[in-house]
């Protein structure tokens, strides 16, 4: 919750949201199955939140799963939706994997609240809390190229150990 002499309420940064939807897109490829990450507005709260949760099949048993509605009239649904095509106003009924809200407490930014609706994670740091490092930067391109020759400067021939 906002303390007292918080006059708005915590609201992602669009650095943190791309990071919160390119999570969802990089679990949706590890899963191989829709994930939707959607921010949930601060208006009741006082701080935003987002939630990850895949969407259930049709006729899926989830009498042993955590369920959350996803999507709604003015859902923010972040990154690319899991390739599915979203209607405006649509609803999504979904198994919920884990959310992030955001904190006013020093030196926490960001809580990880899990399937329980426990806090098992914080930090002012996004990224540490996503199970994915999406960091900034593209990785170094992949150096598949043959050697035209030996590295060092002695010229000894590269070795045949597989690293």
């Amino acid at each position: 919750m906002p303390t007292s002499d918080q006059d708005t309420p915590l609201v992602f940064t669009a650095e943190e949201i791309d990071m919160l939807g390119r999570t969802a897109d990089a679990l949706t490829a590890y899963m191989g199955k829709p994930v939707l990450a959607e921010i949930v507005d601060a208006a009741e709260t006082g701080f935003e939140w987002a939630l990850f949760a895949v969407p259930l099949e049709s006729g899926e048993d989830a009498s042993d799963l955590v369920t959350v509605q996803v999507g709604g009239t003015g859902a923010r649904i972040v990154g690319h939706q899991g390739g599915l095509q979203i209607a405006e106003g649509e609803v999504y009924e979904c198994e919920y994997l884990w959310a992030v809200q955001l904190s006013d407490l020093e030196g926490v930014r960001f809580i990880k609240v899990d399937e329980e609706g426990d806090e098992v994670a914080w930090s002012d740091d996004l990224g540490s809390l996503l199970p994915f490092a999406l960091g900034s930067e593209p990785p170094p391109p992949d150096d598949d190229e043959p050697d035209d020759g030996p590295d060092d400067e002695n010229g000894a021939p590269p070795s045949a150990t597989l690293h």
